[in-house]
């Protein structure tokens, strides 16, 4: 068993920003010709991508971290140590997230939240990144002039 210190260690290691599945998304979305913002401080819950002329903002969630309630997320799961200290902690998590996306609604932004468990089927996550985010602007469409 790990000591408090070990494990306060290695939470603390924990990014809120630029974690592997955001980067992983921000790959992917780059590739498709996508451009966009990182964590604008003036839209609330500071999203992780953010398309401001398309009033889009997409969230990638930890599984863990944001409490995913699918059955088949083998990421999200409860602590078995100190765990009415976590059950309330990822409940406050998932009762921020649902007021950052009502106050979204308010504001007539869409949102998208992809899971950390969802990111594995890169060609699914592409048709649903394509399908929220619309067409590519004829501007935004790079032609190779070789």
């Amino acid at each position: 068993m790990e000591s408090k210190e070990h494990i306060s260690w290695r939470m603390s290691r924990v990014r809120g920003k630029n974690t592997a599945p955001e980067l992983s998304v921000r790959r992917l979305i780059y590739s498709m010709g996508y451009r966009y913002r990182l964590h604008c401080k003036e839209i609330r819950g500071k999203p992780d991508l953010v398309f401001k002329s398309r009033q889009k903002a997409i969230f990638v969630h930890g599984c863990f971290w944001h409490a995913h309630d699918d059955e088949n997320c083998k990421i999200a799961h409860m602590p078995k140590s100190n765990s009415a200290y976590w059950r309330a902690k990822l409940e406050r998590n998932a009762a921020r997230d649902a007021e950052i996306q009502r106050t979204l609604n308010d504001a007539a932004w869409r949102y998208l939240v992809l899971w950390e468990c969802q990111l594995n089927d890169q060609e699914r996550l592409a048709a649903t990144l394509q399908t929220f985010l619309g067409p590519l602007r004829p501007e935004a469409i790079l032609v190779d002039h070789t």
